[in-house]
């Protein structure tokens, strides 16, 4: 999913650039709105797996308190890892599809209509003209 994400990214970066020749923005734009909906999807999905990973994680360590055994230590300690990497994978999809809305709205400037660029601490709108 994340080698996906980035594809999609460089293509749009590389059409906003004019690396594609001509572009029909309006197309473009409702291209990466859909890529948008489903990645949307898979964050959604993903947030839920992370959450029910973190229950079971929760779960498991209150188990280890009342009975210490070998076997639920390494439950514990296989869940953090795997709680540990679905955070990371969810951390990188979410910021992911932060810079795809940022990319949305340069698609939206270059079709004429009201956009909004936010770099650093500031918001720099872009009128139609």
């Amino acid at each position: 999913m994340w080698k996906y994400l980035k594809l999609h990214e460089a293509f749009i970066r590389g059409a906003l650039a004019g690396d594609h020749g001509s572009i029909c923005w309006p197309e473009l734009y409702e291209f990466h709105a859909e890529q948008i909906r489903y990645m949307q999807h898979e964050r959604l999905v993903h947030l839920l797996v992370t959450l029910f990973v973190a229950v079971f994680w929760m779960m498991t360590l209150g188990f280890v308190f009342g009975q210490r055994t070998i076997a639920g230590l390494a439950a514990v300690a296989l869940l953090l890892v795997l709680l540990v990497a679905y955070l990371i994978h969810y951390f990188r999809m979410e910021n992911g599809i932060q810079r795809w809305y940022h990319l949305q709205n340069r698609i939206t400037e270059k079709m004429g209509k009201t956009g909004a660029c936010y770099e650093g601490n500031k918001v720099e709108s872009h009128l139609p003209r």
